[in-house]
């Protein structure tokens, strides 16, 4: 992993969108089915929108059938950061990008095989480096 990125919440805001800022920097979420990537299906590394990060490989992506885009694995085992998330009155374990803290969704023990995960993760939070 590269050196951990900090800005001041003014930069951020600017150098996002307003959707990508609410998600990433505010840990909010988008719709189900809505989003750029979820239903993609072309090759390449997905990135932290905010910074670069490397996150996930387009072939541990997989049709979850949650809405949000869905990866079985990451790109590296450093590439993320987990913590407990008691939000909304459930408890669950928030995904976090290793690099600059963006929340980029939430990881569920109801994957497939070999890993039995499931990181949901909103589009907005991603770039996509087509192969």
């Amino acid at each position: 992993m590269s050196e951990k990125i900090q800005k001041p919440d003014a930069t951020w805001r600017d150098e996002l969108t307003p959707e990508q800022y609410k998600i990433c920097r505010q840990s909010g979420t988008e719709l189900a089915f809505t989003g750029i990537y979820w239903d993609c299906h072309d090759n390449g590394l997905y990135r932290c929108v905010c910074c670069g990060n490397k996150l996930f490989d387009s072939n541990v992506k997989y049709e979850s059938g949650s809405g949000w885009p869905s990866f079985w694995q990451t790109h590296q085992l450093d590439s993320v950061i987990v913590k407990k998330d008691d939000s909304h009155g459930i408890t669950r374990t928030e995904v976090l990008c290793s690099r600059c803290d963006a929340h980029l969704g939430h990881v569920f023990e109801d994957g497939p095989k070999p890993t039995g995960l499931r990181y949901c993760i909103n589009s907005a939070a991603l770039t996509l480096d087509r192969e």
